[in-house]
């Protein structure tokens, strides 16, 4: 029988995200305060808005996540870092940053060890989340971005960013769990409509939830 989970345990999993680069100042201001009201975890946003982040969620306990190489990875290494920092200046409490998709299927382990470490550096002890996009890799590169994510001091391994196939599932969380252990973080992030949703990640191994429909799930638990 699953875990039930009650209204305040449930959010202080979620990373409440708004991540559409069309997003306005008035949609990022009110993703705030669905996060705020609902005491999630963090807002997650894109790092050029982390300051008007900071502006509704300063003192309020709800964590700041900035996205960094958002959503390809594809950035060159130096600029990622950098982004990282200045999100970081800004206000950022956590970063999530995706790794180098196309050198992790390359092989390339040590660009990819490189790309995650220099983000790690710049986030001067904020936990970084590494985003796997386990939609175009295959169960080895998972695991193999894992055991990546671990070795350089990552503090979760992410399953995706929503925007290349298909987002979390109950595989991808399982097979992540394994790769990293115990104790490491597991962010399941994509494809959470509902209060069922979430719970399966969470008994998969997920710690962490992503989902731009966290008031939908939360008024989706059973009474």
């Amino acid at each position: 029988m699953s875990r039930r989970w009650s209204r305040t345990e449930l959010a202080a999993r979620i990373d409440h995200t708004l991540l559409d680069p069309a997003a306005t100042r008035h949609d990022v201001l009110m993703a705030c305060e669905i996060a705020r009201r609902n005491r999630c975890a963090t807002v997650c946003v894109n790092s050029n808005r982390v300051v008007e982040a900071r502006e509704v969620l300063h003192g309020s306990g709800v964590g700041i996540a900035a996205v960094v190489g958002f959503p390809f990875g594809a950035s060159h290494v130096d600029a990622k870092a950098r982004e990282a920092a200045l999100a970081v200046a800004d206000g950022a409490t956590e970063i999530d940053m995706v790794l180098d998709i196309g050198r992790l299927k390359d092989g390339q382990r040590e660009p990819v060890r490189a790309d995650i470490a220099s983000v790690i550096v710049a986030a001067a002890g904020r936990p970084v989340k590494v985003i796997l996009e386990c939609a175009r890799l295959t169960d080895d590169e998972k695991r193999t971005g894992c055991a990546l994510a671990v070795d350089v001091g990552a503090a979760f391994v992410k399953t995706s960013t929503g925007y290349l196939g298909h987002g979390a599932t109950v595989h991808d969380v399982t097979l992540i769990r394994a790769a990293v252990g115990p104790d490491l973080g597991v962010k399941a992030s994509g494809g959470i409509l509902y209060y069922e949703d979430a719970v399966a990640m969470l008994e998969a191994g997920a710690t962490r939830l992503g989902m731009s429909h966290t008031q939908q799930v939360l008024d989706s638990i059973p009474s």
